[in-house]
């Protein structure tokens, strides 16, 4: 059950980077190139501080927080740093497993699913991440949610 959530973080972070890896710069309809959402967020310091807050509100969660008692946490908290880095268009890469391999027979559902989201944006509203780039970071989460959850 454990390796359930660990592996839930890594699918989180293998999803952000394979939803994600187009969004390095944006152009508008006026043709206008935005900047990535990595440069929106304040690149990998500001990142790395969201996933730090991230992994303690998980820490601190009695839903889904003993699914982590062997865990490796700051091989996690790497992790997880390169896959959010990369898949918002910054300079990162991960080296893990897909989400699908990563995810088969954890039988995560979409309660787990449901909780790390909630712990994630208790991160984002923590350092005032502004709602569009939320928007656009949980919709690359929302994305691979196929691959990770396997009880409804």
């Amino acid at each position: 059950m454990r390796v359930c959530v660990k592996g839930l973080y890594l699918g989180l972070a293998v999803g952000l980077f394979l939803s994600g890896v187009a969004c390095s710069a944006v152009e508008t309809p006026s043709g206008k190139v935005t900047a990535s959402l990595y440069d929106r967020l304040g690149g990998k310091p500001a990142i790395t501080a969201v996933i730090d807050e991230f992994v303690g509100n998980v820490a601190d969660d009695q839903r889904i927080n003993g699914r982590f008692a062997t865990t490796d946490i700051p091989k996690l908290k790497g992790h997880l740093v390169d896959q959010v880095c990369g898949a918002t268009g910054g300079p990162c890469t991960y080296t893990g497993r897909d989400m699908k391999t990563t995810h088969a027979g954890m039988r995560i559902s979409n309660a787990d699913f449901t909780a790390m989201v909630e712990d994630l944006v208790a991160a984002l509203d923590t350092f005032k991440v502004p709602q569009a780039e939320q928007k656009e970071l949980l919709g690359l989460l929302g994305s691979m949610k196929s691959d990770i959850v396997e009880i409804p």
